[in-house]
């Protein structure tokens, strides 16, 4: 039997004035879900790495890779299990340095591989932030769609490594939209399933004076269930409304809306 939950945020982890206090809100709200595990995309400063390592008591297992100023990648894997392994995979292409995505490179975006074991059954969780789209366009002649591609098939490969017997979910901030070519071609070509498949509701609230195109369904909680394990699976956005903070203040949790996926076993059919 397996019950497994994993929930996947951009928590918006960037220098303002008011972060720490935004991501100690979020910590108590992520205490208070059944989650197994939480992939945090955009941790961009080691204080609020520690931070959310410290303040989310609920979840007393974590990876990330060490970097200059943050977790490589900004990425930070939160579990309630222990955890076997955990590597860190960079991009091979990371943005093209003379364009806005310079942030994206120097960031050194890539996969956070963590592994866990429950109940028998290996799990691989892959944990991402792909190269943004400073454009919004996600024509196939675009080159920040372009750059999105290539990191898309070297994840693709990625998953296609995996033992087959693994369940393997992937899971972040993809900077693509739900529905898209790139999104589309990525899961024939990973075999992974989205749960969210044909829900377009944007998970990126655009900032005042976007363009609306940028609002989009960009964030995705993908999985490969082995051939042997038969699992329901069901999916829900978390986080899509403010939250009343301590002072009295509404404010959004992120600038992203969550997406958790829940498995569940399905139960053996008696034999009469």
């Amino acid at each position: 039997m397996l019950n497994f939950t994993t929930l996947t945020m951009n928590c918006f982890g960037v220098p303002t004035p008011t972060t720490r206090r935004r991501l100690r809100i979020l910590s108590d709200a992520l205490n208070q879900l059944d989650a197994d595990v939480v992939c945090l995309q955009e941790v961009q400063a080691h204080p609020y790495r520690r931070l959310l390592i410290k303040a989310c008591t609920g979840y007393p297992h974590h990876a990330y890779t060490p970097f200059a100023h943050a977790p490589k990648g900004g990425l930070l894997t939160l579990s309630r299990h222990p955890i076997t392994e955990s590597r860190f995979v960079l991009y091979r292409t990371r943005g093209l340095w003379y364009t806005p995505a310079l942030a994206d490179w120097i960031l050194h975006k890539g996969v956070l591989f963590t592994h866990l074991q429950i109940n028998e059954q290996p799990i691989v969780l892959m944990n991402t932030h792909l190269t943004a789209n400073y454009s919004g366009d996600w024509s196939p002649k675009n080159r920040f769609a372009q750059q999105e591609w290539s990191q898309l098939q070297q994840l693709a490969e990625l998953v296609n490594l995996q033992p087959a017997d693994h369940l393997v979910m992937v899971a972040g901030d993809f900077n693509i939209p739900r529905g898209s070519w790139l999104s589309d071609q990525f899961l024939e070509q990973s075999g992974l399933i989205d749960p969210m498949a044909g829900n377009l509701q944007p998970t990126f609230r655009s900032w005042t004076g976007m363009p609306m195109r940028y609002a989009a369904a960009i964030d995705f909680n993908l999985v490969r269930v082995p051939p042997a394990l038969k699992l329901n699976i069901e999916s829900a956005f978390r986080f899509d409304n403010k939250v009343q903070a301590p002072t009295g203040r509404e404010l959004y949790l992120s600038d992203h809306t969550a997406i958790e996926v829940r498995l569940t076993s399905q139960p053996v059919a008696e034999v009469s």
